[in-house]
């Protein structure tokens, strides 16, 4: 926008002076002003919010700044830690020294008998065989070790040794001997070839051995050798926590807080885990130690494994979310819906969505369809175990074999009776004659009889058929027109039919909607299938791009076509098609698979759409966002940075001074004229002026140059543009000049106050000799002279001031008659 300054020029002007060289008449220089426009720069600020010094910002807050970490504390005040309990320090990185605790360690511990003291809440930890709040008691009779919590093993009313255990006896008892001697007894006079009995040691085996808990003694030190889970002088401290086995230098297994048996290492999990290590949590549906108690939690609820607490699902309630929130048969926010479940198949219904629970052998949105074939059980989630095609009953399980099966599973064929075995032989012997028959060529092609080889045993439809399979009747002479793998009863020749089949003959197939034995179970509702479900499995046969029991739910992502068996290949997060597994590229992306980016300039699906990014921004290709390159913004890219930023986001702050103009994309300033540096903070140095100070002052004579304009302002005495013309005479001053007397003072010399004081002598001289020309004059003629008046002035020039426009005036400084 255009904005006026002063715009400085040299004016010229002459006034009357006494200089008889230029006829009384002097150039006068001085500096004035004018107003002139020129473009500038509105710089706008915006009040912004400065953290103190130690503070730095963090969001709306100022936070305190630590030069040094605080490791076990928090920094509250610019380089001042808080400590924790605990710890001390500077950066509260030192431990508590010993006798010390609490935050900084300012505390001092109260603690006896070499105990420890806690540094965070000041707890004494007492060492072995000592107890009390200070640990200043030994512990009670008949206990030792950590905590008093060992009893001791010493026999015959001695006592132990309050930290060890070891049995303290007294001298009245080893010279009365009562447990000596039948130990001297038996050691034989000038021997010594054989060691001390067990359980004794010393010179003549008369010290008894200390060892307890089945630690052997050294027959001559009595040094104790501990079993292991034993320690200690007497072996009478147990493995310290973590450790056991032979002196305890194994490291227990257990996790999750286990105990570790300090002889074995066993662990003994604490309650909601197990496992050889306690690395397992209890198995669903139990809980406690060792994962012995039955959780008892409902409708779905989740049993926490270790106290067996029940985490009800939304909208039940009660100690094993027995309670709906809603009455029976109705659900939703306010109870206001009602269940649209199959009531006589379900279980319940949700009190907040209406979900069925379905009872065993149930399935279907409203529970209202028999298990896939395959599954039983409550959810349908149990598999069928039954074989050779034999029914499965949707809700227990139960099988219901084929003719000549048997067994819980229908495993087993059905056992063929001696009489039914006889029979098989004598009716093979046949069948090898008719075989030596067609060889000696007795009977035609037309006329063979056609025979079946059947198995060695077969069973029959209630495994009591006496016929093999295929015949039936008296002597089993007739033969079975059962198909498709139907059995004929030995009785009436009636055919039992296998799954899926039906009919006299067992010729048809279930009719559509129904599959499985004898055509009694219906097919569940198939979604997206080809038809009907399968009429022996029960299966629902799924069209492309559909899988799930009832052909119900789509293909996984990354799944497609028939059963959802393909692979897809589609790449870039593209969205494959789950019937024919094209390629849906996400936005951004194009090609077969969607593995190519799209052509620079466009976006989008597809890629048809045109960017309309400027000024070298680049163009997101999902969204046809702008990612603006440096020194612009906007949603487009078309506005340049804010005066006073710059940078990419525009989120850098110029840091140009004295007017200068910062470049939007790298910050660099352009300096007014005048000034130089990285941010224009200098002026130009003595002697330059002008844009990046690169012109030369010409001004002579010790005369100062404008930095901006180079104009010169001369010192006393000197005059002219440049300041190279002497001005040795007398002005009158303007008396409405604003000269300062003590700056002009400053700047005058001892040739200048020589050369004022020869011309002031010169004037006097002329004048009196004008005078005393005039008296003799006036004597002779007696005539009046004009009176003449002079105006000498003096010019006096310094540097840091400048004349006024105005036009300097001249007064008379005297009258002579």
């Amino acid at each position: 926008h255009p904005e006026s300054y002063a715009h400085p020029f040299d004016q010229v002007y002459y006034t009357r002076c006494t200089d008889i060289l230029t006829w009384f008449k002097c150039t006068r220089h001085r500096i004035s002003y004018k107003t002139a426009y020129r473009r500038g720069v509105r710089t706008m600020y915006r009040r912004r919010s400065q953290c103190c010094p130690g503070f730095y910002e963090n969001g709306d807050l100022c936070v305190p700044q630590c030069s040094v970490e605080c490791a076990h504390g928090r920094c509250v005040s610019p380089d001042t830690c808080q400590c924790e309990p605990g710890w001390g320090g500077v950066d509260c990185s030192s431990g508590c020294q010993a006798d010390f605790w609490g935050p900084h360690c300012t505390n001092r511990c109260q603690c006896q008998n070499r105990a420890q003291c806690n540094p965070i809440t000041g707890a004494c930890v007492c060492t072995d065989g000592y107890q009390g709040w200070r640990c200043e008691e030994l512990c009670e009779a008949g206990l030792y070790g950590k905590g008093c919590q060992l009893e001791c093993q010493c026999l015959n009313g001695a006592t132990c040794h309050h930290e060890t255990g070891e049995c303290l006896f007294t001298y009245l008892i080893i010279q009365v001997g009562l447990m000596m001697s039948p130990l001297v007894s038996s050691c034989v006079p000038f021997s010594c070839g054989e060691r001390c009995p067990s359980g004794s040691h010393g010179a003549q085996c008369e010290l008894r051995c200390p060892c307890q808990n089945g630690g052997t003694c050294h027959h001559v030190t009595g040094e104790c050798s501990c079993p292991a889970g034993w320690m200690g002088s007497v072996c009478a401290q147990p493995c310290q926590f973590g450790t056991y086995g032979i002196n305890c230098s194994q490291e227990c297994p257990c996790r999750n807080r286990g105990l570790c048996d300090h002889v074995s290492g066993q662990c003994q999990c604490t309650a909601g885990y197990s496992g050889e290590r306690c690395q397992e949590e209890c198995p669903g549906g139990s809980y406690g130690p060792q994962c012995s108690h039955k959780c008892d939690c409902q409708n779905r609820a989740r049993c926490y494994h270790v106290n067996g607490a029940c985490l009800c699902d939304e909208g039940f309630k009660g100690p094993s979310c027995q309670d709906r929130f809603c009455p029976s048969g109705q659900y939703g926010l306010i109870c206001d819906k009602y269940c649209p479940c199959n009531a006589s198949n379900t279980l319940s219904c949700h009190p907040l969505s209406g979900e069925c629970a379905c009872a065993a052998g149930w399935a279907g949105l409203f529970c209202n369809e028999t298990c896939p074939s395959g599954y039983y059980g409550e959810g349908c989630k149990e598999t069928c175990l039954c074989a050779n095609g034999a029914a499965c009953d949707p809700g227990n399980g139960t099988c219901t074999c084929a003719p000549g099966w048997m067994d819980e599973y229908c495993d087993t064929t059905c056992p063929v009776s001696k009489r039914e075995r006889k029979r098989e032989r004598e009716r093979e012997r046949e069948r090898e004659r008719e075989r030596e028959r067609e060889r000696e060529g007795g009977l035609s092609e037309t006329y063979k009889p056609i025979y079946t080889v059947f198995p060695m045993f077969p069973p029959g439809v209630n495994c009591d058929s006496v016929c093999v399979e295929g015949r039936w009747g008296p002597d089993c002479s007739y033969s079975c027109t059962c198909e498709n793998g139907g059995s004929c009863a030995p009785e009436d020749g009636t055919c039992v039919c296998a799954p899926g089949y039906r009919g006299t003959s067992c010729r048809r197939i279930c009719s559509p909607g129904f599959y499985g034995q004898r055509c009694s179970q219906s097919c569940p509702q198939c979604i997206h299938s080809d038809g009907p479900c399968h009429h022996i499995t029960g299966h629902c046969e799924c069209l492309s791009g559909f899988c799930g029991s009832l052909c119900n739910q789509v293909c996984p992502s990354g799944r497609y076509g028939k059963g959802c068996a393909e692979l897809c290949m589609c790449s870039n997060n593209g969205t494959c098609n789950p019937i024919d597994g094209s390629c849906q590229c996400y936005p951004g992306w194009i090609g077969e698979d969607c593995s190519k980016v799209c052509p620079q300039g466009t976006w989008g699906p597809d890629c048809i759409h045109t960017c309309n990014c400027h000024n070298g921004a680049q163009c997101i290709a999902t969204d046809g966002q702008c990612s603006c390159s440096a020194g612009w913004s906007g949603l487009y890219c078309t506005q340049r940075c804010s005066s006073g930023f710059f940078g990419t986001d525009c989120s850098e702050v110029c840091r140009c001074q004295n007017g200068a103009d910062c470049d939007h994309i790298t910050g660099q300033c352009s300096c007014r004229t005048g000034f130089i540096g990285h941010s224009c903070e200098l002026k130009c140095r003595p002697g330059t002026f002008g844009y990046g100070c690169q012109q030369l002052c010409v001004c002579m004579n010790n005369a100062t140059c404008d930095y901006v304009t180079g104009t010169c302002y001369c010192s006393i005495g000197y005059k002219g543009i440049r300041c190279d013309q002497a001005a040795l005479m007398m002005e009158e001053l303007n008396p409405y000049t604003k000269i300062s007397p003590a700056l002009a003072s400053e700047h005058q010399s001892a040739g200048a106050v020589m050369g004022i004081i020869f011309l002031l002598l010169f004037i006097m001289s002329v004048l009196g000799v004008v005078v005393w020309w005039r008296h003799n004059q006036r004597e002779k003629g007696g005539q009046h002279m004009p009176s003449v008046s002079y105006s000498p002035a003096l010019r006096i020039s310094s540097q840091g001031y400048s004349l006024s426009g105005e036009t300097l005036q001249t007064l008379p400084l005297s009258h002579v008659n």
